[in-house]
């Protein structure tokens, strides 16, 4: 018997822009809803606008839109804080000074009481009880896991911050594994510094992604691309510690000392942070929000949520259409789809096609000053629809039609 080989096939929702087999829009109701409004003495630019804003029945139009990510984001600031990481590794501490408080008093030799006074003297300070901590010789196995824990989790999440996954992919890592990071970040100023002096980077670039790529999942295809991504999640780790108060910005720059044992690592990332600023200047590096809610977020989380709060704050003046040069393509639908989900993208992708489509079926014309107004095509399609509702209005109230008229236009036809 002969076996027939079947190649199985997987079919899913396509990706790579607008659907090229969805039906075209239907222009009808928007040249409708634009001719009612001119009728009315708005002008045809205005009266566009106006119909992009509001949107149809059966589709969001950019003030809704507007005001869900307005939403989005007044929910980020109102439900959530910066105190996570600070809550942490103040819980950490307590938890190590406890057991080592504990061991001390099972321990009866005269360094033990002089252990006691040490640890009974600490400052209130998170920050500097950790500095003051780093030589201390621990007695409890407990409490000395404990406080490693407290370097172990702030090099995380100050690497969390500006590399995608970095806190989770580091638990539990070796020195080994925190000396490949030191050697990457070394290499990535190296890299990020010879960009900045306008030297060509293409080879040092695949060279550096050939050893650092794992550290990378966004695979980015060559210097620009590895920029944009780092300045971005720089820039919300500089937004994130303007967001502080200064007591905490102050407590983290003590604390920042401490992350994996030594300021080494915050050393690196600062020269990363000032070179990425240097190769992106544009970005919002000096924005700062105020958050608060309940929810405690840690320093990787946080500056996620000032990256949304920074795409949110772009979304909303992109849908406002109010700067100077606004343009429906200005928005950003990808942005949009991660914020508000698929079918707000869906929606904004509709109305941009709505503008284009009414603009390129000749549809609107300008006048020689440059101001639009409805084309003699749209005239027309307007007359007739205006014509069709009077038919229909005549058709509805029973009144007597004919097709012939007399001289006058009495409909019996004398």
């Amino acid at each position: 018997m002969v076996q027939k080989n079947f190649h199985r096939s997987r079919y899913q929702r396509y990706t790579g822009g607008p659907d090229p087999l969805a039906p075209p829009v239907d222009l009808r109701e928007a040249l409708s809803e634009i001719g009612d409004d001119v009728m009315a003495g708005v002008s045809p630019q205005r009266a566009l606008q106006e119909f992009l804003r509001r949107g149809s029945q059966d589709m969001r139009g950019l003030d809704k839109l507007r005001e869900q990510v307005n939403r989005r984001r007044q929910e980020l600031l109102k439900k959530r804080n910066l105190d996570g990481t600070f809550t942490e590794i103040r819980e950490l501490l307590d938890r190590a000074v406890l057991n080592e408080r504990k061991q001390l008093a099972r321990d009866l030799d005269d360094d033990a009481r002089f252990a006691e006074m040490q640890i009974g003297s600490l400052p209130a300070s998170t920050a500097q009880a950790v500095e003051e901590l780093s030589d201390y010789q621990w007695r409890s196995p407990e409490a000395q896991q404990d406080y490693d824990k407290i370097k172990d989790l702030l090099g995380r999440e100050l690497l969390d911050q500006r590399f995608a996954g970095m806190k989770e992919a580091l638990e539990g890592a070796t020195d080994a594994d925190r000396q490949r990071v030191s050697e990457m970040l070394s290499d990535l100023n190296d890299l990020l510094n010879a960009h900045n002096r306008g030297e060509d980077t293409s080879q040092a670039f695949d060279e550096f992604m050939d050893k650092h790529g794992e550290y990378f999942p966004e695979n980015p295809r060559n210097t620009e691309e590895l920029i944009d991504s780092l300045a971005q999640r720089a820039a919300a780790a500089q937004q994130f510690y303007n967001s502080l108060t200064p007591e905490q910005r102050a407590e983290l720059d003590q604390l920042a000392q401490q992350a994996f044992g030594s300021p080494d690592l915050m050393s690196q990332l600062a020269q990363m942070d000032s070179a990425l600023r240097q190769a992106r200047p544009g970005l919002d590096w000096d924005n700062a929000q105020e958050f608060s809610g309940d929810q405690q977020m840690g320093l990787g989380e946080g500056a996620a949520a000032l990256r949304d709060i920074s795409e949110l704050e772009a979304l909303s003046e992109q849908l406002s259409q109010q700067y100077a040069g606004a343009q429906m393509d200005d928005i950003d639908i990808d942005a949009l789809e991660r914020q508000l989900g698929e079918q707000a993208g869906v929606d904004a992708r509709t109305l941009q096609e709505l503008e284009k489509a009414l603009r390129e079926e000749g549809f609107f014309d300008r006048t020689a000053d440059g101001r639009l107004r409805l084309s003699p095509k749209a005239m027309r399609q307007l007359g007739q629809a205006i014509f069709r509702d009077i038919a229909d209005q005549m058709g509805a109230r029973g009144d007597r039609q004919t097709r012939n008229s007399g001289l006058l236009g009495e409909p019996t036809g004398s």
